[in-house]
């Protein structure tokens, strides 16, 4: 069948542009090479449309990434992608409703806030739209019926940056939460708290009020001054943090979750000591990709299973590699 072969050809593509990075030919080849993605080959497909609903807060980078990586994804696959996003839970489960109602082809969603998602996301499913799930919540996808999981283990994740403060000889550890109720967050706090031998304290802040969230970690530095670690869940948090340490005259060193191009100067210049990539990109693009590819081909991704893409722990050494990358607003 034309569009079995359509699918396997295309997925080979992206695979392989994903591999080679940036061009070297220069021109119109090079600028598209900067979008990662299916080099200008277009599916002959049926159109589709596909809607990603996440928890997003305003200002978060992370979710510009994820967004980046969809439309490469869609543009190659002869997508029309839909974007909505909203912090709070039931918010989000409406905006997924908005799109049942469309009738779209198939739906991305995250589970932050399972419990207020579940309802709607089974009503997607029953309704005969697929879901994919990313980012979030990967331990409630398949009882909700998604076809898969694309994201970190948050709990995998929290205890490899705690055995990472151990080798770093640390004591004495603050996790930076900023969204109160986020099963993911909460998750990666708890996994630090599982590895690390020292002790970690939680940390909530607003995360949608910066300056106010720079303002409490620094006042958490100044009060607790044998804190020797801090951990955001979120890169824009890495650089409120390196505002705060430097506020409350702190010796702390500043970890992260997460990438951003602040992030890696932050990383180049011995600010942030590491940062743990999720690779947010790949969870875009795969979740796109994997909607396309079931419809025309009934390919599911990790055979039901969660496809992960990450932790990988990013050091001072590790940075300068991926300037180029975080820059482009891919990594």
């Amino acid at each position: 069948m034309r569009t079995h072969r359509t699918a396997t050809a295309l997925l080979a593509a992206g695979a392989l542009v994903l591999a080679a990075g940036c061009s070297s030919s220069g021109g119109k080849e090079a600028e598209e090479s900067k979008e990662r993605g299916g080099g200008g080959v277009v599916a002959d497909t049926p159109r589709m449309k596909v809607a990603m609903v996440t928890h997003s807060g305003e200002g978060d980078t992370f979710w510009d990434i994820v967004q980046k990586g969809a439309k490469v994804a869609a543009k190659k696959d002869n997508v029309e992608f839909l974007y909505a996003a909203n912090k709070e839970g039931k918010e989000q489960a409406q905006l997924v409703q908005t799109y049942i109602d469309q009738k779209v082809d198939g739906i991305v969603v995250t589970l932050a806030k399972p419990e207020a998602v579940r309802d709607v996301v089974k009503k997607a499913v029953a309704a005969g739209i697929p879901v994919v799930t990313i980012n979030s919540g990967g331990e409630f996808s398949r009882a909700f019926g998604a076809l898969t999981h694309i994201g970190q283990d948050e709990s995998v994740a929290g205890e490899a940056v705690g055995e990472e403060l151990n080798a770093r000889g640390k004591k004495k550890a603050v996790c930076v939460i900023h969204e109160q109720g986020n099963v993911s967050l909460e998750a990666r706090c708890a996994g630090v708290k599982k590895t690390f031998k020292g002790s970690v304290e939680n940390l909530n802040v607003e995360g949608t009020n910066m300056p106010a969230s720079t303002s409490t970690i620094q006042a958490k530095l100044q009060a607790t001054g044998d804190v020797d670690a801090v951990v955001t869940l979120g890169a824009p948090f890495a650089a409120a943090s390196v505002q705060a340490k430097k506020g409350a005259k702190a010796s702390a060193e500043i970890n992260t979750f997460d990438l951003n191009a602040d992030v890696v100067k932050q990383l180049k210049a011995g600010e942030v000591g590491f940062a743990v990539d999720q690779q947010p990109y790949l969870q875009g693009y795969l979740a796109v990709d994997e909607l396309w590819l079931n419809k025309v081909n009934r390919n599911v991704i990790g055979g039901g299973k969660p496809v992960l893409t990450g932790p990988a722990l990013i050091r001072q050494k590790d940075a300068e590699a991926l300037a180029e990358l975080t820059a482009d607003g891919t990594r």
